[in-house]
């Protein structure tokens, strides 16, 4: 029960929901405030440890523009109407004897989507990702590649043209055996391949340390003003001639704040979190140990902190 402006009380009253007619009655004088709602909730709820035999679900995927059928196509199931077995039916032997084209692309998507999902990226990094390799595949150049370096590849892509990068270390951790390299001379080739078929260059954004300022600070458990600290540091640090990695900036940002903190953080915690080698860090902070007086903000550090950092 819930207020809702009752029209024949004039004032707010307490409403009933009947589900089965979709209708709102005020609980006081019995106007129907409104008539056949359509309620939107889902209307099966499903357990894990149910059985897919018991599975009452009468819809399926959503439409997907990808593929020949837009993935709308019909599975013919067993007697009994359960889906895992189909081919014991004999219509289910027929459907399967003819060959489905999106067979590998589907595959090739349910690749993507489980890396997606163990990296926490969003819904439209993995659409973009999809749509990637959607146009590779149909140049037909896959044969004889590393499949799942491919896959990794454009969803690095993916994640450059959405502004939310991650770094090839953590695409890495996820591709399934996929190497560093072999990301890496995937990546070249399907940049390569779009560049032939749209005649232009493709477009994959810039990096900036900023980008993984938060996700670091939130794995290393950072508090809200050493995060709000380090991004001023991170946006300072951009008009110095740094010549490094944005991601090793980022890295010595958050080891020189966290040194300014209470909560000292280990350089190796730090190393572990960013994925950027000590010795990387330590250099980094070499560079930018000259300016701190004019990086770090006045609000979060006094000179006189800055003074007792250790000298690199």
């Amino acid at each position: 029960m819930s207020d809702t402006w009752c029209k024949e009380c004039k004032r707010p009253t307490e409403v009933v929901f009947d589900h089965s007619a979709g209708d709102t009655i005020c609980s006081e004088c019995g106007l129907v405030l409104e008539s056949h709602s359509i309620d939107e909730t889902s209307e099966w709820r499903i357990f894990a440890n149910e059985s897919n035999d018991n599975d009452p679900v009468r819809v399926g995927g959503p439409y997907n523009p990808l593929l020949t059928d837009g993935g709308l196509s019909t599975l013919i199931s067993k007697p009994n109407g359960s889906s895992g077995e189909y081919l014991n039916s004999s219509l289910g032997k027929w459907q399967g004897r003819g060959a489905n084209p999106d067979k590998n692309l589907i595959s090739a998507f349910k690749g993507i989507a489980v890396m997606s999902d163990r990296l926490g990226l969003v819904t439209t990094i993995k659409d973009r990702a999809n749509e990637i390799y959607k146009k590779v595949e149909d140049q037909k150049p896959l044969k004889g590649r590393n499949l799942d370096a491919i896959l990794a590849a454009c969803l690095y892509i993916a994640c450059r043209q959405e502004n939310k990068p991650r770094t090839v270390k953590e695409i890495c951790s996820v591709a399934n055996g996929a190497s560093k390299k072999e990301i890496g001379r995937a990546k070249e080739f399907i940049v390569k391949l779009l560049e032939g078929e749209m005649g232009q260059s493709v477009e994959m954004g810039a990096i900036h340390a900023a980008d993984y300022m938060r996700r670091f600070c939130s794995n290393l458990g950072m508090t809200n003003q050493e995060v709000k600290a380090a991004q001023e540091v991170v946006l300072k640090s951009e008009e110095l001639d740094i010549r490094r990695s944005p991601i090793s900036v980022a890295a010595a940002v958050i080891y020189i704040i966290t040194q300014l903190s209470n909560d000292k953080k280990p350089l190796k915690d730090i190393s572990v979190a960013t994925r950027v080698a000590e010795g990387t860090i330590k250099n980094v902070y070499k560079d930018l140990h000259p300016h701190l007086s004019r990086i770090i903000p006045s609000w979060y550090a006094k000179e006189e902190d800055l003074k007792n950092l250790v000298n690199p």
